[in-house]
């Protein structure tokens, strides 16, 4: 058999003719991560919102962007803004990404798509009457490896899937006020990191028919460990790993009854994979040229959606994105994980 040895070329492409004018809301790390890659890629981030003037400032000062604004309400005024980044905590996706789509402003809001699902079908249903792109930044799915995989699945390269595992294990702050660490902010693994094998799974085997999940959980409340084993219409299963206190190898495996493919880690980031025969024999070796850390290609998406008048995702739909929390809320109901003023899962 011969051996595939494919390298993705990465190019830099040209802004968009109009190009939209991008709005980041909120400083954070995240924030700092996509506006340095949607800038590596040419796009136009001409502001940034926070609700403090010295922090936007500070932010645009860094990343070169040529407006502060000091509340969130000032960004979402601006009439130079065609497309705004949310990037706050989970429990103020619904409002923030809400107030930017009152103003007229597509969105691009920051995963998990919110809180719960009740918020998701909100946030779905007022992008849909305002006729505005609204889409949940799960940027893995539009990395390259991720779009090569699903080719060779799609052509059969590793027969009928049956199987899939990810584990998204990090050593976080033990800082009891740290997001990852507050209810209040919507902290724990599973909203934080779990979110990104959950939707990769969802991604490579359709919506769960069942699911089953354990948990262990710090001294505030905050879920810290959490597993999933879920069951899928085919009969094919996934399994999910998640961890803030212990660092992992971090790899995805997809395997069929003619192969497998093994991404390497971080697999949630641009990132290479190797796709393996049952008989060991190396079918192909994918590569992928680092340039940032790959956030890029979801604005770029986002940008095409527009343009083309499209106001969902392609790769994740809007509906998806809602299921999709309520997998998250089952496993939530199923561990008892609540946050402050939520109202109960099921």
């Amino acid at each position: 058999m011969t051996v595939s040895h494919t390298t993705f070329p990465e190019s830099t492409p040209t802004p968009r003719t109009p190009g939209l004018r991008w709005g980041i809301l909120a400083t954070g790390f995240i924030a700092a991560q996509f506006t340095g890659d949607a800038q590596l890629a040419g796009l136009d981030v001409r502001a940034v919102g926070s609700r403090s003037a010295e922090s936007a400032q500070r932010f645009a000062t860094t990343h070169g962007i040529p407006t502060a604004h000091g509340s969130y309400e000032a960004l979402a005024a601006d009439p130079e803004i065609d497309i705004v980044y949310v990037a706050t905590p989970h429990p103020m996706h619904r409002e923030t990404a809400g107030m930017m789509l009152e103003a007229g402003k597509h969105v691009l809001v920051e995963k998990p798509f919110t809180l719960n699902r009740a918020e998701a079908v909100a946030l779905r249903n007022l992008a849909r009457n305002k006729g505005l792109l609204v889409m949940e930044a799960m940027w893995t799915r539009y990395l390259p490896h991720m779009r090569r995989i699903h080719e060779i699945i799609a052509s059969g390269g590793i027969g009928e899937v049956r199987t899939v595992f990810a584990d998204h294990t990090q050593f976080m702050p033990t800082d009891p006020e740290h997001r990852i660490n507050a209810l209040g902010l919507g902290g724990g693994a599973l909203l934080d990191l779990g979110i990104y094998p959950i939707s990769f799974a969802w991604d490579i085997l359709g919506e769960p028919i069942s699911v089953q999940a354990a948990a262990h959980f710090g001294a505030t409340g905050a879920d810290t460990e959490v597993a999933t084993v879920m069951t899928h219409l085919s009969g094919a299963l996934s399994t999910t790993m998640t961890s803030s206190r212990g660092k992992g190898p971090n790899t995805a495996h997809i395997v069929g009854t003619t192969g497998r493919i093994d991404i390497d880690g971080v697999w949630y980031t641009s990132t290479d994979f190797t796709h393996t025969a049952t008989d060991g024999t190396v079918v192909e070796r994918f590569e992928t040229p680092r340039q940032g850390f790959g956030m890029q290609h979801q604005a770029i998406a986002a940008e095409d959606y527009v343009t083309r008048g499209q106001l969902e995702g392609e790769l994740l739909t809007l509906d998806d994105s809602v299921k999709i929390m309520g997998t998250l809320d089952e496993i939530r109901a199923q561990i008892g994980l609540r946050y402050p003023g939520e109202p109960r899962l099921r």
